[in-house]
């Protein structure tokens, strides 16, 4: 945000992708934007399994389908599907899904924390 405008408009078009932890990012709110939380597009096909020790995480799938692992449970992912990921909970999402993740507080994508898989 600027000192004169109290809003921020992106188009997803406008939000040049590149390849992080959990898929194809697009960050729409970004951290420097000053907003309380980021808001990013993402498409995935098969995150790495991670966590946040300061960030909790809302996913909105926007389109297709998948599943999900919380530490030790597993979920089905498809359209529609809403998931509240608290700080702290290991996770991973795989399939074919295109997904608006919102970041509270703002900062995440310096709270990335890679876990290896349990054997």
């Amino acid at each position: 945000m600027n000192p004169t405008t109290r809003y921020i408009r992106r188009e997803l078009s406008e939000v040049k992708p590149w390849t992080e932890t959990c898929g194809l990012i697009r960050p729409l709110i970004e951290e420097n934007h000053q907003a309380a939380a980021e808001v990013h597009h993402l498409e995935i096909t098969d995150a790495k399994l991670h966590y946040h020790e300061r960030t909790d995480e809302f996913y909105y799938i926007l389109g297709g389908q998948g599943r999900m692992t919380l530490d030790d449970a597993e979920i089905e992912l498809r359209e529609g599907v809403v998931v509240y990921v608290p700080r702290g909970t290991k996770h991973r999402a795989w399939g074919d899904l295109k997904v608006l993740v919102v970041c509270v507080p703002r900062g995440v994508l310096h709270d990335v924390h890679e876990v290896e898989p349990s054997p």
